[in-house]
């Protein structure tokens, strides 16, 4: 997005034309709902006109079985209900949060480089994920960091800031455990969940 006049405009219909140049190809436009909101709900001329644009390019697309229009969003109910629509973005795949193996899986991954206590090692995790039911990864990577961050808080008083090395001793004595995991969990909120929005329909 541009503060540019028309230069939001100018710049999607240039990715076009150069997919369609270079067909077979794939437009993949991330959080497309950034730059094509609901226009009902939108104040700024330049987000109308981007969704209008949008439509105007991909119902002009030459080479439709040669260019795919893809896009990615978590708040598929903030898109422009026209771009929903059969010939545009009219197939729909829904990727939820892991499941509690995949959950696993993402704190392993995310863990593998930290030093844990025994009380969280790799079987404990199946366990612990019970927990963290509507975290997508981003979530889980933000939780294994927060939890690292209050093993170090723990440790502030033994650590001399001004210094550029930490004493080995201090290092050595430093492990996430599940208590750390516990108080980041209490100070960390899912995604999912925050992004939720109740509406109610306008009935009489």
């Amino acid at each position: 997005m541009s503060k540019m006049a028309s230069e939001s405009e100018s710049n999607l219909t240039k990715a076009f034309e150069e997919a369609e140049k270079n067909a077979p190809s794939i437009i993949f436009i991330d959080e497309i709902d950034s730059i094509a909101p609901k226009r009902e709900k939108t104040h700024g001329g330049v987000e109308k006109r981007m969704v209008s644009q949008l439509l105007t390019l991909m119902d002009g697309l030459k080479s439709r079985a040669r260019v795919i229009v893809m896009g990615a969003t978590n708040k598929a109910n903030s898109i422009d209900p026209t771009l929903r629509r059969f010939g545009r973005f009219d197939r729909e795949i829904d990727i939820g949060v892991p499941d509690e193996v995949g959950r696993s899986e993402v704190l392993r991954i995310h863990t593998k480089k930290m030093k844990l206590a025994a009380d969280v090692r790799f079987f404990h995790w199946l366990f612990i994920s019970h927990s963290f039911v509507f975290y997508c990864g981003n979530d889980l990577a933000a939780l294994c960091s927060e939890a690292a961050f209050q093993c170090i808080r723990e440790k502030m008083d033994v650590i001399d800031l001004e210094d550029y090395t930490i004493d080995a001793e201090v290092l050595n004595s430093m492990a996430v455990t599940n208590e750390h995991f516990q108080t980041a969990l209490a100070s960390t909120n899912p995604s999912a969940l925050r992004e939720t929005v109740v509406e109610v329909p306008n009935v009489s």
